[in-house]
C-alpha cells in the first residue's frame, strides 16, 4: 500500500473482515485516510495499525485505542496494537470481565517446573509430516483464522520459514506449535498451538514452547510473542507458567471455532535467559 507520502505494508484478511497495517512510514495522516477508506470500501469491520512509539498521539487523536503492546517488536521499539473499528457489533464483547477473571485465577498459580515429557518424542517437523499435522489441525480447530487443515498450505509456510516442532507418540503426532519469523524485525510469533485431546494431560505445549524459544535464541531472535484465546484457560496459563507477560486483549480480533473471538497478547524477552 502506497501514497505520494507514505509506503505501508498491509493485510487485507478477507476471511476475518479485518484490514492490518504491520509496517510503515511517511505521512501517517494520508496513511490513516487512504487506510480507513480501503478498509470501507472491502466491507471490513476492524482495522488494526502495529503503532510505533513515534506515532502514539497521532493515532490517539485521530480516534484509535490502543489494546496491546509487543514489546521489542521494531528491533527493540514497541509495537503498539491500535485499533479502530467500523461496527458495534465488531467492537461489544460480553466475555471481556469474565476473561478478567480468568486472568487473575491464573496469575494466582504457583509456578511450577516443566512436566516429564521423555516418553514423547520432540522434533523439528520436515516438509513430510504435513499430512499429519493437518491432521492435528484438522481434529483440534473446527475453524481457524488460517488454513492449516490444508498440508500444501503448511508446506508453503515451511518453505517462507516457518518452523514447526512437533511432538510424537508411538509415531503418531499428538501435538505442534510453530513460529512465525520476522527476518526484517527480528521477531517471532509462538502460533498454532495444538494438543490432542487425550494427549493434554501430558501437558507438551509447555516443552514445545521451550525447544522453539531455543531455536529463536540459536537463530539471533529475542523478542518472542503470542497471541492466544481470550477464552482458553489452558493456553494463557502456558504462557504464564513460562514467564510471558501479559501485555493487553484484541477484541473480537480473528474467527476460531464459530464466532469472533477475543485475542490475548503475551510477550517474552528471550536475551533475559530462560
Amino acid at each position: 500500500m502506497e501514497g505520494i507520502s507514505y509506503r505501508a505494508t498491509a493485510v487485507f484478511d478477507h476471511f476475518n473482515s479485518r484490514m492490518r497495517i504491520d509496517d510503515y512510514r511517511g505521512n501517517m495522516e494520508d496513511l490513516l485516510a487512504d487506510a480507513e477508506k480501503a478498509a470501507l470500501n472491502k466491507g471490513f469491520t476492524k482495522l488494526i495499525v502495529k503503532g510505533k512509539s513515534s506515532s502514539i498521539e497521532e493515532l490517539l487523536n485521530k480516534q484509535y485505542q490502543l489494546e496491546a503492546v509487543i514489546r521489542g517488536y521494531f528491533h527493540g521499539d514497541p509495537a503498539c496494537f491500535f485499533t479502530k473499528y467500523f461496527s458495534e457489533d465488531r467492537r461489544t464483547t460480553t466475555a471481556w470481565t469474565e476473561q478478567d477473571s480468568m486472568m487473575s485465577a491464573i496469575y494466582q498459580k504457583e509456578k511450577s517446573a516443566c512436566p516429564d515429557t521423555s516418553d514423547f518424542i520432540f522434533r523439528k517437523a520436515e516438509e513430510k509430516d504435513a499430512e499429519g499435522l493437518a491432521s492435528l489441525y484438522q481434529t483440534v480447530f473446527e475453524v481457524y483464522p488460517t488454513p492449516l487443515h490444508s498440508p500444501d498450505y503448511i508446506v508453503k509456510t515451511m518453505k517462507e520459514g516457518t518452523i514447526y516442532l512437533l511432538a510424537e507418540e508411538n509415531l503418531k503426532i499428538v501435538s505442534a506449535a510453530s513460529a512465525e519469523l520476522n527476518r526484517f524485525y527480528d521477531n517471532a510469533e509462538l502460533t498454532d498451538c495444538a494438543t490432542l485431546p487425550e494427549a493434554r494431560k501430558h501437558r507438551l505445549m509447555r516443552t514445545l514452547l521451550l525447544k522453539l524459544e531455543d531455536v529463536l535464541r540459536k537463530e539471533g531472535i529475542y523478542c518472542a510473542y503470542s497471541i492466544a484465546r481470550a477464552a482458553s484457560f489452558g493456553m494463557n496459563a502456558v504462557l504464564y507458567q513460562l514467564d510471558y507477560d501479559y501485555t493487553g486483549r484484541l477484541t473480537n480480533n480473528c474467527i476460531i471455532s464459530t464466532d469472533y473471538e477475543n485475542m490475548n497478547v503475551w510477550c517474552k524477552d528471550l536475551s533475559a535467559g530462560k
